[in-house]
C-alpha cells in the first residue's frame, strides 16, 4: 500500500551488505589473534585487568526469570512494572508506546538499546513498542543517569534513562549453535511468529540473527460510556469494535560479539518496518477514521572497549540510522494529507576513564551527533512549508568518581553545544549549556547492606525536530527546556537463611524536580500532528517505595515485588491562570504494581496488577477533563518439557482478567479481557 516497501528493501539490502562485509574483516582479525587469546574466554564475559566500577545508586532492573513471568509482548509493557513511570498507550498491538518517568517528559527519557541512544524518530518520541521481548536479556532503569563515569557523554545528557541490553550468545560444552523459535497467537487476530539463530564464528567471534512478524487486526470489543459532568446524565452507551487499530509489521536484527586479549567489541544491525492503521480518538461516537502510516526504521551501530593499558580504558560507539514515515489521511472530513518525512543521523562517540588510584577514578567523553529531516507534503494549494533542519550536536564531559569503601560519590559536567539549520524560515540561536550533577551513596551498617543514596543535577534540553517541524505550523520558538533534580533515598538488601524467607530487597525515594519553560506535546487531529507548548515552570513532588521478596514453602518458590508512586506534578506558569498550581496533564498522584510468581517444578504461575490513579487530560482540573484511574489484572501459566533434546515452554496468558472498561490517553479506549497462547522450542 505504502511506497516504503521498496525503501525497506533498500535499506535492508544496504545494512546486510555492510554487516556480513564487517563480520567476514572481523572473524578474520580474530581467527589471527586466537593464539594469543585464552580459549577459556566466554563470548558474553571479557576478562580483563582493570578494576570493577559498581554503581553509586543502583537501577530497578527486570532480567532472567522475572522478565519472563510478566506478560509483556513488548519492551513497553516490561516498562510498565518500575515505579515512577507512565507508558502513554493508545490502544491495541500497533498503538504508539512512549514513556515518562516521574513527570519529566518523554524527551527527557534516554533510551539507549544495546549501549548506545535511539533517537527520536516520530513524533519526538521513541515507540516502545517496536522492541520485542523476544531476545532481550535486561531492562534497566536509572534516574538521573546511570552512576559510572565510564560511559559516553550523551549517557549524561538525560533527567532519566533506560538501557535495553539485547541478548548475547552463549555457548555450553561442545555446542556451537543455539536456535529458538516462538510461535503466539491471541486475541485481535494476533499471529507473531519469532525465531532466534546464535552461532558460534569461532572462539572468539559470535553471531545471532533474530526476526519476528506481527499481523493483527486490530479489533477490539470496547464498552464506552460518557456521561455529563454536570446533569450525570448519559450522553451515549456503546458496545463496538475498534477500528483502525490494524498492524502488519517485521522486525529483523543481527549482531556479531567478538573478544580479543584487550577487551571486546560488537555490531548490531536493525531493522522495522510496518504498515498499521493510527487509531483515532473516539470523539462524539465517532469509530471509523482514515488515518494510516507506514515508517521503516534502520540502524547500523558497534561498539569497542579496550583496556589499552592499566591507567587508560577506552570506549568507542558509531551509529548511523534512517528512518522513515509515511502518514496518509483519508478522512475528508478533516484536512486531507498525504506526507512523507526521512529523518537521518550520524553519531560518533569516545570515552576514555583514567584510574588515578585503587579509589579515585577520572573520565573525559566526546559526542558528535549529526541530524537532518527532510520531508514531502502533497497539499492542494502546492506550498511548501516544511523548514528543511539540519542540527550539529556536540556533547562534552568531564567526570570523577571516589570510592572510600562505605562511602562512594561521583561528580560531572556536560557541557552541550547545539547549531541549527534550515533551508526556510529562521534558524533558532546556538545553544551552550553547562549542566552539573553529584551522586554520592553511603553504607550506614557496616555489616547491613543498608545505604542511604543521593543526587543532584541539572539537566537541559532544546526541542526535537519532531515538536519544532513535524507540524505544519512552524514551531520554532519554542524555548529549551531546563530541569534542576534532587533525590535522597534508602536502599537495603539481605539474604536470609531462614526456612521460608530468603531474601528481601526494599527501596524508598523521595525527589524533586522543577522544571523551566517545560516542553509538552499533545496530540490533536489527525493524532499524528502534535500541539507543541511551553509552561514556564512546573515543580514536580514525589515518592518511590519499593519492597520484593523470595520465600520457599516446601518444593514451592514464591517471589513478589510490590512498587508504589505518589507524585504532585504542578504547573506555577502565571498566577492569573485558572489552572495555576493544578496537576500537569495525565500526571496520577497515586499509581503502583505489583508481581507475584509462584515456582514449582516444571510449573510456573505468575499474576501482575498495574493501578493508575485519576488524572486530568487538560491543564484545567475541572470534571469535564477528569480521567478516571484505571487497574488491571493479568495471569499466566507457564509449563517446561523436553522432548529428546529440545527444551518446550508453553504459556497461557490472561490479560485484564476482570473485563475492565478503562483509558490511558482519554478517548483512546483500551481491549478488555484479551487472551495469548505461545510455543517457544530451544535446541
Amino acid at each position: 500500500m505504502f511506497s516504503n516497501k521498496r525503501h525497506c528493501l533498500g535499506v535492508r539490502g544496504f545494512i546486510f551488505s555492510i554487516v556480513v562485509g564487517m563480520s567476514l574483516q572481523f572473524s578474520l582479525i580474530a581467527q589471527n589473534q586466537t593464539d594469543s587469546i585464552a580459549k577459556t574466554l566466554l563470548l558474553d564475559e571479557v576478562v580483563v585487568t582493570a578494576k570493577q566500577h559498581s554503581e553509586i545508586i543502583p537501577a530497578q532492573k527486570l532480567s532472567g526469570k522475572e522478565l519472563e513471568v510478566l506478560n509483556s509482548f513488548s519492551v513497553a509493557d516490561a516498562i510498565r512494572y518500575f515505579s515512577g513511570v507512565q507508558l502513554k498507550d493508545f490502544g491495541g498491538v500497533g498503538g504508539l508506546k512512549t514513556i515518562n518517568i516521574r513527570s519529566m517528559g518523554t524527551n527527557q527519557v534516554g533510551v539507549f538499546y544495546n549501549g548506545i541512544q535511539l533517537g527520536n524518530a516520530q513524533n519526538g518520541q521513541v515507540d516502545l513498542g517496536k522492541f520485542s521481548m523476544d531476545n532481550i536479556e535486561e531492562i534497566a532503569l536509572y534516574n538521573g543517569q546511570k552512576s559510572k563515569i565510564f560511559q559516553s557523554a550523551r549517557d549524561f545528557s538525560s533527567a532519566s534513562s533506560i538501557y535495553i541490553t539485547p541478548r548475547k550468545p552463549s555457548f555450553g560444552g561442545d555446542k556451537n549453535t543455539n536456535i529458538k523459535a516462538n510461535l503466539k497467537f491471541g486475541s485481535f487476530d494476533l499471529i507473531n511468529p519469532s525465531m532466534l539463530v546464535e552461532y558460534k564464528i569461532s572462539d572468539n567471534v559470535s553471531m545471532s540473527l533474530n526476526g519476528e512478524w506481527i499481523n493483527s487486526s486490530g479489533k477490539y470489543k470496547v464498552h464506552y460510556k460518557r456521561v455529563f459532568p454536570n446533569t450525570n446524565t448519559v450522553a451515549y452507551d456503546t458496545v463496538a469494535t475498534r477500528q483502525n487499530s490494524d498492524i502488519n509489521a517485521s522486525r529483523i536484527e543481527t549482531s556479531l560479539y567478538g573478544v580479543f586479549s584487550k577487551g571486546s567489541w560488537n555490531i548490531h544491525a536493525y531493522n522495522y518496518s510496518s504498515d498499521r492503521g493510527v487509531p483515532g480518538a473516539v470523539i462524539n461516537n465517532v469509530w471509523r477514521r482514515g488515518e494510516r502510516m507506514g515508517d521503516v526504521n534502520s540502524f547500523i551501530q558497534g561498539n569497542m572497549k579496550m583496556n589499552i593499558s592499566s591507567r587508560w580504558n577506552t570506549l568507542l560507539n558509531v551509529k548511523y540510522a534512517s528512518d522513515y514515515t509515511h502518514f496518509e489521511n483519508f478522512d475528508y472530513s478533516l484536512y486531507p494529507t498525504n506526507n512523507k518525512f526521512r529523518q537521518k543521523e550520524f553519531y560518533i562517540a569516545t570515552a576514555n576513564l583514567f584510574p588515578i588510584t585503587k579509589w579515585w577514578d577520572v573520565s573525559f567523553s566526546y559526542d558528535f551527533q549529526w541530524n537532518t529531516l527532510d520531508a514531502d507534503f502533497q497539499r492542494m494549494d502546492d506550498y511548501d512549508v516544511f523548514a528543511y533542519p539540519t542540527r550539529y550536536s556536540h556533547w562534552l564531559s568531564l567526570a570523577t568518581s571516589f570510592d572510600f569503601n562505605r562511602l562512594k560519590v561521583q561528580a560531572s559536567i556536560l557541557g552541550t553545544f547545539v547549531h541549527e539549520s534550515v533551508k526556510k524560515y529562521i534558524a533558532p540561536e546556538d545553544k551552550h549549556v553547562l549542566a552539573p550533577a553529584v551522586f554520592a551513596s553511603y553504607k550506614l551498617l557496616p555489616k547491613e547492606d543498608l545505604r542511604l543514596n543521593a543526587f543532584y543535577k541539572k539537566i537541559f534540553r532544546t526541542a526535537t525536530f519532531n515538536e519544532m517541524y513535524y507540524v505544519e505550523m512552524i514551531s520554532s520558538d519554542i524555548k529549551p527546556e531546563y530541569a534542576t533534580q534532587y533525590n535522597v533515598g534508602l536502599k537495603y538488601t539481605k539474604q536470609l537463611k531462614h526456612f521460608f524467607f530468603k531474601s528481601i530487597e526494599a527501596q524508598v525515594d523521595a525527589y524533586y524536580n522543577q522544571v523551566e519553560d517545560k516542553i509538552i506535546c499533545t496530540p490533536k487531529s489527525p493524532m499524528f500532528k502534535w500541539t507543541t507548548y511551553n509552561l514556564g515552570l512546573v515543580k514536580i513532588k514525589g515518592l518511590d517505595a519499593s519492597v520484593g521478596n523470595l520465600f520457599q514453602i516446601d518444593k514451592v518458590f514464591l517471589q513478589t515485588k510490590l512498587q508504589y508512586t505518589y507524585q504532585k506534578a504542578q504547573d506555577f506558569t502565571d498566577p492569573t491562570d485558572t489552572f495555576y498550581a493544578n496537576q500537569i496533564p495525565y500526571i496520577p498522584c497515586h499509581s503502583g504494581t505489583a508481581i507475584a510468581s509462584a515456582m514449582y517444578k516444571t510449573w510456573t504461575l505468575n499474576y501482575s496488577f498495574i493501578y493508575t490513579g485519576e488524572r486530568y487530560s487538560q491543564s484545567d482540573n475541572i470534571i469535564y477533563n477528569h480521567v478516571q484511574p484505571w487497574y488491571t489484572h493479568d495471569i499466566s501459566l507457564v509449563k517446561s518439557f523436553k522432548i529428546n533434546n529440545m527444551n518446550f515452554k508453553a504459556t497461557a496468558e490472561v490479560n485484564n482478567l476482570l473485563n475492565q472498561d478503562y483509558e490511558v490517553i482519554f478517548n483512546y479506549p483500551m481491549p478488555k479481557r484479551n487472551y495469548r497462547i505461545s510455543l517457544v522450542v530451544e535446541l
